[in-house]
């Protein structure tokens, strides 16, 4: 039995306002000029609309009452101050490509500086407890994130395209080289989706809240199956009700099999498999809703010659009973689970001379409150608890995290967090 090594961090992010590249085109102007001519034109529809139902109800119109029909039409250098301004609006938030696609910049500056215990292994954010060693103190600026977003203003088969792609500094240990996190191209139709991605797996898109480990998703190797690995999923959304619904999402997915297993076995490096989810959501009100989905996975690993069975179901919930207060986290069971970002590399091991894929239960749960406009709180925890079975001796049978932090917003888009 392991626990994950506790540390104390301090965390500050800044989000990466959007950025202006270049000039909007030069008939920018004329297409602003001509929207308000538009709003203008449905203001004074709207306004005869008003006083033609004043009448019958047997009202005094507004103008007779002292009140102006129309309010007078703003002069050509006013209109044309306005559509300066929205111009210099959208070079705010808009950056724009070579084949005049518009293209938002987005990401996460993020400064950590750590103290971990004896049991850190060394690592700056371990996922499982050592031994013992020396403690582990430092600060980096490799979590930090860096993001595209993008969206085709033209619909596509009568849905819209857009997608994104975030990447970091964190592979490589303690150096900083450029990676790619994850990246989706989605067409959207009205209560339909196509998405091709880098994303995590289907049945398991929740994350813990943290600014301590960003480089490898929050409670990794104690019970969030995070591993971003690349997908084609269909989603369909189906009403029930006003409020009550189901949204399935069924996909093909590419495990990654290296690194995932210890031992001098090697497995194929990759493996197609078949995920999906059914999210069942209930809107209370405004801002109160229940969310409870059930998912599965089914791979093939491929290893010394052997096929060895990876299958998996899980379950995932959010509710929060009262505005302030949030209740969210998942579960699963399974086996041969290692390559979906357990933590523990064990997916299989061997016994009497056969490899035999190694059964796993895990999950874990958070506690969100807002305490305050500028205030949150995250209480967490969470554990992987692999059979024993066929396991080799020194090996991890259970490993357990948990923790908390609090968010202090200094500014809409500054962020400090101790955890």
């Amino acid at each position: 039995m392991a626990r994950a090594a506790g540390s104390k961090l301090l965390a500050f992010a800044a989000l990466l306002l959007p950025h202006a590249a270049g000039a909007q085109p030069a008939d920018a102007i004329a297409r602003i000029m001509e929207r308000l001519d538009r709003l203008e034109r449905e203001n004074r529809e709207l306004k005869e609309q008003v006083r033609q139902l004043s009448e019958r109800l047997g009202g005094t119109p507004a103008a007779e009452a002292g009140t102006a029909a129309a309010a007078p039409k703003a002069s050509a250098e006013e209109r044309l101050d306005i559509a300066e301004r929205r111009i210099e609006e959208q070079a705010q938030t808009k950056v724009e490509a070579s084949q005049k696609f518009p293209v938002r910049l987005a990401g996460m500056v993020l400064f950590n500086a750590f103290a971990n215990s004896r049991q850190s292994g060394g690592a700056d954010y371990p996922v499982v407890a050592a031994a013992t060693g020396p403690g582990h103190d430092g600060a980096t600026v490799r979590q930090s994130i860096v993001g595209l977003e993008f969206e085709d203003p033209a619909a596509v088969w009568g849905g819209k395209v857009h997608g994104s792609i975030y990447m970091d500094f964190f592979s490589g240990g303690t150096a900083s080289n450029f990676r790619v996190r994850t990246a989706t191209i989605e067409l959207d139709w009205k209560s339909r989706t196509l998405a091709a991605g880098l994303e995590k797996p289907i049945f398991n898109p929740r994350e813990p809240s943290s600014l301590a480990q960003v480089g490898l998703s929050p409670l990794t190797g104690a019970g969030n199956l995070w591993l971003w690995i690349p997908q084609v999923r269909f989603e369909q959304e189906i009403m029930f009700a006003g409020s009550t619904g189901l949204r399935a999402q069924v996909g093909a997915v590419q495990t990654r099999e290296i690194g995932a297993y210890t031992g001098t076995i090697t497995a194929e490096a990759a493996r197609p498999g078949f995920e999906g989810r059914f999210n069942f959501f209930h809107r209370l009100d405004s801002d109160r809703r229940l969310e409870m989905a059930v998912g599965f996975h089914s791979s093939t690993t491929h290893a010394g010659g052997v096929a060895i069975p990876s299958n998996l179901v899980s379950a995932d919930w959010f509710f929060n009973p009262w505005k302030p207060v949030e209740l969210s986290g998942a579960f699963y069971s399974g086996t041969n689970v290692a390559h979906l970002g357990s933590g523990t590399r064990q997916g299989f091991g061997a016994y009497e001379g056969r490899l035999y894929g190694i059964g796993s239960m895990g999950g874990w749960g958070q506690v969100t409150v807002h305490a305050a406009p500028r205030w949150d709180f995250h209480f967490f925890t969470g554990q992987v608890d692999d059979s024993n079975r066929y396991l080799v001796r020194g090996a991890i049978g259970r490993n357990l995290l948990y923790g908390g932090n609090v968010y202090f917003r200094i500014a809409p888009n500054v962020i400090t967090a101790l955890e």
